[in-house]
């Protein structure tokens, strides 16, 4: 063995050992406890792997190697995340199938994450493009099916009219397609959903259960958006208000008598004697639903506002020149995607209908607008609008000119600006309810409601169903036949999966039908009554293949079933799960759902499919950028033109700037695992990873770090190298605590309190402080070791434990046995070569993790600082557990300490056993 870190010399042949020896195979010894391991499921793509995707990998290979040594059945493995729309663009692009396509593309991700010897278990690997695979995400969509999950109607979607598919809303950006850049177009079409909003609540609820970054629950809480309030409806003014007669809504709301003309009298609701309506008189008038979690304002609504897609805008009684700025505004709307229309940053636009409702509270009519920051899709797709205690109407009361109303005060009187968004306070301005709290208001206005008949108290989500359809080839088929008389029918459990028919030609068709629906041996089928009938030839969204794999992990060759329930009954949950923070919604979210749905089925024993989460920081590159010149305009945002590491080369140096960003092949900063292992090693490459940041922090990446491991690395060899002549293997056996000398008794703490300290930092994801107590380990055996002990057989080392006591020699190798265990998950190769040196035989994969005896971990001594007067004087070792005399005794008999009290008077010796004396003197 050298006496340094040579990778190149030893690192492939370790790997190909593991190989021959199949040691990453998953071991199901019934008494041993389970630990499950897994990583995000990756899309293989044509650019391979960048070290930025090893920063989970590694950590995640470091927790279950170590949990394998620990004695615990570990399950560990990978697989791809095949089908979608990257994929399939990629293929067109590259003018080839798909499938093999992916398969090269996996076969590359296999080789990169063996290149840094992650102990992933490919014998259950798969790809969810594999028929094998998706039969069963088929068999899970029948399910839903089945238990009116999953359903089909018509819906406008954001249709890309480049790539040619509907788009979610998170894929829009700006109006535009994320990956094509293209103006994203609404559409009417048939789609199919999964009811996820039936699982609202339990999808809230259980993230208590779960120990997850508190970040990631509140991103999903937010999401779903609970909220609790009360809906009701509002009527349509039977006769245009002076708005709709052309009056510019910019000169201000109507006065206080137009608006209490005509309906209600202007009497405001008695808690007491509810008013009566006809039900015909309901039925001949235009009204629509509004929801609010703030009912205590509703006598400060002074408009309301509609989605510009609600249904009742095209049925308003308005005037021509109302109705052309409402188609206008409506077109300019559909260019939005729902995230961009709800952006707090974006500045409010609307247009008035020319119409009014009414306001059932007091009777006052109240203009009616649209606006696209009101989603059609959301709650009822309406709101009233009270600017005078709502941040978001006040931003639109304020730019369109619309009264503004105080109705809730402090209760203390004081005066406040508007709005006032507070919770606490009393009614002011609102009838009979002035001065109740804003909690009995609540109340009282919610029953009055209710008592009315004109709505309810009810709990409200923002979660929207899971669109779930898309108008392309590559995906996962829908299981299901249309037939000639409008019936939808699964098709035959026996009869999956629907495979996706291998074609030359699956580009899409631009009409909006999925490319399956021009291929008649696909879409011609016959039903199960034996009629002809027609495939469904939209494809899954690649999320649903994505929302379950982690369960197939457990019996990933099951012919039968998706999965026997036993093998899930061990697995489930997975106790670490690991990756990017950008999935904290969807994946996370559509997982928890579909675990719930199987959980509720019988199918499996857990609701919540994931114990643990880790999320991975960023692996930030120094990346180049050249200063705008005079003619080019830059998006929002940019203040540079991203330039490759050539140009830069080229170009003045201060017409270039860097900044750190993250590692994209886009950015073409990106650094590969095999230009890292080429140059330095794959131990150091990982150790770097492990120890440059916290896990959950960025990582601004330099080369040169991974030399700074590789060199740590060569300590650890010198150190073994130096000392394996004096090895001895029975140590565990020799080794007593009472026999040892000083320098046992230190090298014997030393080695305890690294055991102890790096298991707990392993098991809590603190992999940089790991690394940094395996270097305080490395230098407190350097220290402490006797140099003789460390001398090679060249320099006389068989002679040198004559210089060292017995017990030196045998706490020696204990350490030398522990820091090559406590190395190997981190830098396996390494600690397999050093293993090997020491006269071991297999693999320290195979080995037992050490454990620590709390006893040696206590220190015999403490140091303590001696002030005098408050400055900091020397420093004393005591032994622990010495009392507050031996403390000020030892101080004053320093001679530093000495020097700057005598001749002075002591008047106050405070002592802080174990850490402090300060002697106060004058």
């Amino acid at each position: 063995m050298a006496d340094r870190y040579e990778p190149s010399a030893f690192e492939a042949k370790w790997r190909e050992r593991w190989k021959e020896a199949e040691l990453f195979r998953t071991r199901e010894n019934p008494e041993a406890p389970k630990f499950y391991g897994l990583d995000f499921f990756p899309y293989p793509s044509g650019a391979g792997l960048s070290v930025g995707h090893c920063r989970n990998y590694v950590p995640t290979d470091v927790i279950c190697r170590m949990k394998t040594m620990q004695g615990y059945n570990v399950l560990h493995p990978m697989g791809f995340d095949a089908f979608g729309l990257p994929a399939e663009n990629e293929a067109i692009k590259r003018k080839t199938h798909p499938a093999p396509m992916i398969e090269q593309y996996a076969n590359r991700y296999r080789e990169q994450m063996d290149l840094i010897g992650v102990s992933y278990d490919w014998s259950r690997s798969f790809a969810s493009s594999d028929p094998t695979y998706y039969k069963w995400t088929q068999w899970i969509f029948e399910l839903l099916y089945k238990r009116g999950l999953a359903y089909r109607k018509l819906a406008a979607v954001n249709w890309d009219p480049v790539d040619k598919t509907v788009l979610a809303d998170e894929e829009v950006i700006a109006g535009r397609a994320e990956r094509s850049g293209a103006l994203v177009e609404k559409k009417y079409i048939p789609q199919w959903f999964f009811k996820i909003t039936d699982y609202a609540q339990r999808l809230i609820d259980d993230l208590d259960t779960i120990d997850w970054p508190e970040g990631i629950k509140n991103q999903q809480r937010n999401w779903i958006g609970r909220s609790e309030g009360v809906q009701f409806t509002m009527k349509v003014a039977n006769t245009p208000s002076s708005f709709s007669r052309g009056v510019d809504p910019s000169e201000g709301s109507p006065s206080r008598e137009e608006n209490e003309e005509g309906v209600g009298g202007g009497e405001s609701p008695s808690r007491y004697d509810l008013e009566t309506d006809s039900p015909k008189r309901r039925e001949r008038e235009l009204a629509f639903d509004v929801f609010t979690t703030r009912i205590d304002t509703i006598f400060g609504m002074t408009f309301c506002v509609l989605a510009p897609e609600h249904p009742i805008v095209d049925h308003l009684p308005v005037d021509d020149e109302h109705r052309a700025a409402i188609y206008a505004y409506q077109e300019q709307a559909r260019t939005l995607s729902d995230t961009d229309r709800q952006a707090t940053t974006r500045e409010k636009t609307g247009v008035f209908t020319g119409a009014c409702a009414v306001n059932p509270a007091n009777g006052r009519k109240v203009p009616i607008w649209i606006a696209d920051y009101v989603l059609a899709t959301y709650g009822t797709g309406a709101i009233m609008a009270v600017p005078g205690h709502d941040e978001r109407d006040y931003e639109f009361a304020q730019k369109f000119g619309i009264e503004v109303i105080q109705v809730i005060a402090p209760a203390d009187a004081a005066t406040v600006d508007l709005p006032y968004v507070a919770k606490d306070g009393v009614l002011v301005n609102s009838g009979e309810y002035d001065g109740l709290t804003v909690a009995e208001s609540q109340k009282g206005l919610g029953m009055w409601i209710e008592s009315l008949g004109i709505g309810q108290r009810k709990v409200q989500y923002k979660l929207r169903d899971w669109l779930i359809s898309r108008q392309r080839y590559w995906g996962c088929p829908i299981p299901i036949i249309h037939t000639k008389d409008g019936e939808m029918q699964l098709v035959p459990e026996q009869a999956l999966p629907v495979e996706l028919p291998r074609v030359d030609n699956y580009e899409p068709t631009g009409d909006g039908t999925s490319p399956l629906a021009h291929i008649p041996e696909f879409v011609n089928c016959t039903d199960r009554d034996g009629r002809l009938g027609q495939r469904e030839t939209d494809t899954m969204g690649g999320f649903a293949c994505s929302s379950w794999y982690f369960l197939r992990f457990c019996d990933p060759t099951n012919d039968e079933k998706a999965f026997d329930l036993d093998k899930v009954k061990y697995w489930m949950p997975v106790d670490c799960y690991v990756g990017g923070a950008e999935h904290a919604v969807m994946h996370l979210l559509y997982a928890r759902f579909w675990t719930k749905v199987l959980y509720d089925a019988g199918l499996v024993p857990v609701s919540e499919p994931f114990r643990t989460l880790h999320n991975q920081g960023q692996v930030l590159a120094n990346t180049p950028y050249r200063k705008p010149r005079a003619d080019e305009r830059l998006q929002v945002g940019e203040d540079g033109v991203l330039i490759s590491f050539a140009e830069a080369e080229t170009l003045p140096k201060d017409e270039i700037f860097h900044r750190w960003a993250r590692m994209s092949k886009s950015k073409g900063n990106v650094v590969t695992p095999e230009d890292a292992v080429e140059a330095y090693g794959a131990d150091a490459l990982r150790l770097y990873l492990l120890f440059r940041a916290p896990f959950d922090a960025d990582i601004e990446w330099e080369n040169k770090g991974m030399g700074d491991l590789g060199r740590f690395l060569s300590r650890i060899f010198r150190l073994v190298d130096g000392a394996k002549n004096h090895y001895v293997p029975e140590w565990k056996d020799l080794l007593a605590f009472e026999e040892l000398g000083e320098n046992a008794r230190k090298i014997r703490r030393a080695t305890h309190q690294t055991i102890k300290s790096c298991s707990t930092d392993i098991e809590r994801f603190a992999f940089n402080t790991y690394v940094s107590w395996l270097m305080k380990y490395v230098n407190s055996l350097n220290e402490v070791v006797p140099p003789s002990l460390l001398r090679t057989s060249a320099e006389g080392g068989e002679s040198a434990a004559a210089d060292a006591d017995r017990s030196t020699v045998l706490a020696m190798s204990e350490a030398l046995e522990t820091l090559v265990l406590l190395l190997a998950p981190g830098a396996p190769h390494s600690a397999d070569e050093l293993w090997e040196s020491l006269g071991h035989e297999g693999f320290t994969y195979e080995a037992e993790w050490p454990k620590h005896d709390e006893a040696l971990t206590v220190e015999d001594s403490v140091t303590i600082a001696v002030q005098v007067n408050g400055k900091l004087r020397d420093t004393f070792e005591v032994a622990v557990g010495a009392s507050n005399e031996d403390h000020e005794a030892a101080a004053k008999a320093l001679p530093k300490v000495q020097s700057h009290i005598d001749g002075k008077t002591i008047r106050k010796v405070i002592v802080v056993p174990g850490k402090l004396v300060n002697i106060v003197a004058n």
